[in-house]
């Protein structure tokens, strides 16, 4: 007579109940144990760490699980609400059915708190918690001007960005005296406001909600406050924390703590011995962990023991100790870290901190009497993150000053952690067990992620995971893969190559015949960068615009509280007094700031998003066209006087420089470039420090390439010497378009140069020699390009469907009204604090 297979019932499917079912599969397979999983939505398990991203264009896949995947696996799925549990009986009651089990795992995780004011079940009310939550949400913005959250903590934030995203005017409403109480200081949550009021996000803090005033209709209006001031909103989203799901479990009669959560042991078992709680729901040792990352530890343990005490597996019990609450995360594009003790509560604890608001960052890390890290909090920049967490969790003592932790160390004296650094905080993989995967035979990161766990949680150790990989695989003598990301198995040469061979001329067709997934923030752009390159077509057109990076897809250089920049083009430098006067009528008209660049343009920032096509109308209608300054292009040909004026000039520069700029422009490349012409050795234009750059001699001109400033600034190589000018274009053409067919994705020239086997050297037998035979297919993709260039705002500005796009309220045409100025030498300037030094997406000039 065969032995009964066990049935173990798990009554919920968010992202740690479906983690149980993982680990358990692991362990046991379905003829050992029969497993159903009871998911109250419709939905089967998703990813609510990246919630906010359901409100993206495209929207992301954001499923963990799918019907096909548990039918494979042999776990069966009931959809509805578990309505009451028999422990004597050992039932589930659910959708008008009975189900029978063996044991049992609760893992119906949490709820939101709403607090008790009144008007709080208005039409106009959310939370923040599910998928249909947020359907609800997006559709009531259509109807929206501004909207409010009442709660500034991680949830609440991430609230804050979905409604940006939609357009509203936002307000975050904290009743404590800072954001982010529960993981930072007041000096932290201090940095963390001005940031976050400089993208143009009110925060109001210590307010005491009273009430959700409401109209005739019983539509949310407003919010009226304790201290009798009011906030007007049409829309409400409470985050004000969570609270445990264990309503079900309390019914059933098992224990629960006083202010909620069902009591577990270390073993994640309940006070009856057949049933175990795991994640938000669950209480241990007088906590309820609000975060993924225990849940996943949880669910490790709980199924180690149930599968143990059903007799399926044979192994020693497992134990949750408690888990350390550290967070890593980006919220409204901000980077905050909290590790370890990070209030400085231990007795004896001391902290260093850095608040430095030129950059807009803090610093802080809180050490032991006898010089061991107990914690600490970042905010703005968590480079540091993983080597002081661990050094937070090794207990090492110090040996260097504490301060040296968070201050920038000078070039060559980095402090030097961990030998064996924690990479994956949310599973707690150190850096010896991802290297030994990889020698076991992981050969990409989603294999890393399997054999350790890594980057499944948050996901931001993903890029340390590939650059670990990369080391780690040269090291053990192998060829090291250059993919672009994980949608395409390709270099960004060789999908280059592959689209313009095989004429693919949309993202739909690239992805269909070469990749695989949605794909993501690499790959997106990079297609879109290649299929601008190879077909000059508009970035913004309907099949290219949700492939672009903010700065391309409105065609201006988003500035940090949430205007634009606008840059038109200068060729040369060179420009006329009616050119002048044109610019400086329209920076007048819309109360622009006028800056003169380095590239020897004019830039006008603080332009609103929905002024742009209004703005570039009149530009163009003074003789303007795009400047180019936000995509990866050409940017300027700087140039001197050269002969025409010049006593020391040799040769026309200014002509040669508008020339090159005309024929370059809108040339889309991996990186931005940059070009120099100089009438002269004296060198004003600065050529050497150029992508291209070209000095006038006697006999003509000189050209140089690979050159760059910036961080690690590189001055260009001779190419040839003493050319026409006719000579140059050729010369420059062939350059331009083998470097964009070869180079990798935002691979500067002077990268390129150095990578490129055989160096200049091998550079000049391409290009000049024609060893290749290439050289007649490089010019005629530059024919095609100059050929085919259009101004990207003339298209813009005469097309109603790309013009549509540049309204700050998909439903209303109100201007955003809560972006503030201050005056500062007769112009404006952004009324908040300093930012982040500019990010990799923004543009210089």
């Amino acid at each position: 007579m065969s032995t009964p297979i066990p049935h173990l019932v798990i009554v919920g499917n968010g992202m740690v109940g479906h983690r149980l079912t993982e680990q358990l599969r692991q362990h046991a397979a379905p003829d050992a144990l029969h497993l159903t999983v009871i998911s109250e939505e419709s939905r089967l398990a998703y990813d609510r760490v990246h919630l906010s991203s359901h409100f993206d264009d495209p929207r992301p896949d954001l499923s963990l699980a799918t019907d096909a995947g548990y039918r494979d696996s042999g776990v069966s799925v009931v959809t509805g609400r578990a309505d009451a549990v028999d422990l004597s009986a050992k039932t589930v009651q659910v959708a008008g059915q009975t189900l029978a089990y063996d044991a049992l795992v609760f893992a119906t995780g949490s709820f939101p708190f709403v607090p008790p004011v009144p008007g709080r079940d208005a039409d106009g009310c959310f939370v923040y918690r599910t998928l249909d939550d947020l359907d609800a949400i997006r559709e009531a913005a259509r109807g929206a001007r501004s909207g409010a959250v009442i709660g500034g903590g991680l949830l609440g934030l991430e609230a804050a960005g979905a409604l940006r995203k939609l357009g509203l005017e936002t307000h975050v409403v904290e009743f404590a005296p800072h954001l982010m109480p529960a993981q930072l200081d007041a000096e932290g949550g201090a940095a963390l406001r001005r940031t976050i009021e400089g993208m143009g996000i009110g925060v109001h803090l210590g307010r005491n909600t009273q009430q959700i005033s409401v109209d005739a209709r019983g539509r949310v209006t407003g919010l009226d406050f304790a201290d009798g001031t009011r906030l007007d909103a049409d829309l409400v989203v409470f985050s004000a924390g969570i609270r445990p799901r264990d309503d079900l479990a309390r019914a059933a009669g098992l224990s629960v703590g006083e202010r909620g959560g069902i009591l577990i042991d270390d073993a994640c078992r309940t006070s009856d011995p057949h049933t175990y709680a795991v994640g938000e729901c669950a209480l241990h040792d007088g906590r309820v962990y609000g975060l993924v990352a225990p849940g996943y530890q949880m669910a490790k343990v709980a199924a180690v023991n149930v599968l143990r005490d059903l007799g399926v597996l044979d192994a020693p019990p497992a134990h949750f100790r408690g888990a350390d609450l550290s967070t890593k995360l980006k919220l409204l594009g901000v980077e905050v870290g909290s590790f370890g003790d990070a209030r400085g509560v231990t007795p004896g604890a001391r902290s260093v901190s850095l608040s430095d608001n030129v950059r807009g960052t803090y610093s802080k890390v809180v050490v032991s009497e006898d010089g061991r890290v107990l914690g600490g909090l970042l905010v703005g920049d968590t480079a540091r993150y993983a080597d002081l967490l661990d050094l937070t969790m090794s207990g090492t003592p110090l040996s260097v000053p504490p301060e040296t932790l968070i201050v920038p160390p000078l070039p060559g004296g980095a402090v030097t952690t961990s030998s064996d650094a924690l990479l994956c905080s949310c599973e707690n993989v150190r850096q010896s067990a991802l290297c030994a995967a990889i020698q076991g035979g992981a050969r990409d990161v989603a294999s890393l992620k399997k054999c350790t766990g890594a980057g499944t949680g948050c996901g931001g150790c993903v890029p340390s995971l590939h650059c670990l990989l990369q080391t780690e695989l040269r090291r053990l003598g192998e060829t090291v893969t250059n993919h672009l990301c994980e949608h395409y198995p390709y270099s960004r040469q060789e999908l280059f190559d592959l689209i313009r061979v095989r004429g693919h001329a949309t993202w739909d067709e690239v992805l269909a015949a070469h990749g695989s997934g949605l794909g993501c923030e690499i790959c997106k752009p990079a297609v879109g960068s290649i299929l601008a390159s190879l077909h000059g077509e508009l970035v913004v057109a309907p099949q290219h615009a949700p492939l672009q990076d903010t700065n391309d897809a409105f065609l201006a250089n988003i500035q940090k509280n949430g205007t634009y920049s606008v840059m038109p083009r200068v060729p040369g430098g060179e420009i006329t007094a009616e050119g002048l006067i044109a610019i400086g009528a329209v920076a007048k008209r819309y109360g622009l700031y006028c800056k003169i660049t380095g590239g020897q343009r004019i830039d006008l920032l603080g332009a609103h998003r929905d002024d742009l096509p209004a703005i570039w109308e009149e530009l163009i209608a003074a003789g303007f066209e795009s400047g180019h300054a936000y995509g990866k292009s050409l940017r300027t040909v700087k140039s001197c006087v050269g002969s025409t004026w010049c006593r020391y000039g040799v040769q026309d520069s200014t002509s040669l420089a508008v020339r090159l700029e005309l024929r370059y422009r809108g040339l889309r490349s991996p990186h931005k470039l940059k070009s120099g012409v100089s009438g002269c050795t004296r060198e004003c234009a600065e050529a050497r420090s150029k992508d291209f750059g070209i000095i006038a001699t006697e006999k003509g001109w000189n050209v140089y390439v690979g050159g760059n400033g910036g961080v690690t600034p590189k001055h260009a190589v001779l190419l040839a010497s003493d050319l026409t000018e006719d000579e140059v274009v050729t010369l420059l053409d062939r350059y331009l378009m083998f470097y964009v067919r070869t180079a990798d994705r935002l691979q500067r020239t002077s990268t390129w140069l150095e990578n490129l086997e055989g160096g200049l050297d091998y550079l000049r037998s391409v290009i000049i020699d024609d060893r290749l035979g290439i050289c007649a297919e490089l010019d005629a993709e530059m024919a095609r390009h100059v050929g085919t260039y259009r101004d990207e705002w003339a298209a813009a500005v005469n097309d109603p469907a790309i013009r549509a796009r540049f309204r700050t309220f998909v439903n209303s045409d109100a201007r955003d009204e809560g972006v503030q100025w201050v005056d500062e030498r007769g112009q404006i300037r952004p009324a908040d604090a300093p930012h982040l030094y500019p990010l990799p997406m923004l543009g210089g000039d």
